[in-house]
């Protein structure tokens, strides 16, 4: 892909797609301890706050558009930074992992205790660690694979 808004749009849109069926399927299906409705009200109530569990089915849409226009921004941040680090070059694999833990410091650490300042305690436990892999897998990965291509193919 050439175009650089293409790949930002590409990459986001493939890590968001990833992460939030990731996310139904293991928390929704899997593990039962929560619904994809939920999930989808949690994201929008960082905006609605309490009105996103109003039961408006339309809640549902903005939440899935503010996931992916979350995903869409780390997307460009990595295509920002891209030719910059050299780390992020010379290993796409481990720069997409740590890219992945990047993106989980970011949310957990700051944007969620931001957004919604009384949150539970984290401990390093399996859910703390399945959230951070379902990240790497879903986001990282994903956003370093597509980036390099785009640097790959735009430097041929």
């Amino acid at each position: 892909m050439k175009s650089k808004v293409g790949t930002v749009l590409l990459s986001g849109l493939v890590a968001g797609t990833l992460d939030i069926i990731t996310s139904i399927i293991i928390y929704a299906f899997i593990l039962q301890k929560t619904t994809a409705t939920k999930i989808l009200q949690s994201i929008a109530s960082g905006i609605l706050k309490k009105d996103a569990y109003s039961g408006d089915p339309k809640v549902l849409y903005y939440g899935l558009l503010f996931h992916f226009i979350i995903a869409v921004l780390f997307a460009l941040f990595y295509l920002i930074i891209y030719p910059y680090i050299p780390f992020l070059k010379n290993n796409t694999l481990l720069s997409g992992f740590t890219y992945g833990v990047f993106v989980w410091i970011v949310m957990n650490l700051i944007v969620l205790p931001i957004v919604f300042p009384v949150l539970p305690a984290k401990n390093l436990d399996f859910p703390l660690l399945l959230s951070i892999l379902i990240l790497v897998f879903c986001i990282g990965l994903p956003i370093a694979f597509i980036t390099k291509k785009h640097y790959y193919s735009s430097n041929r």
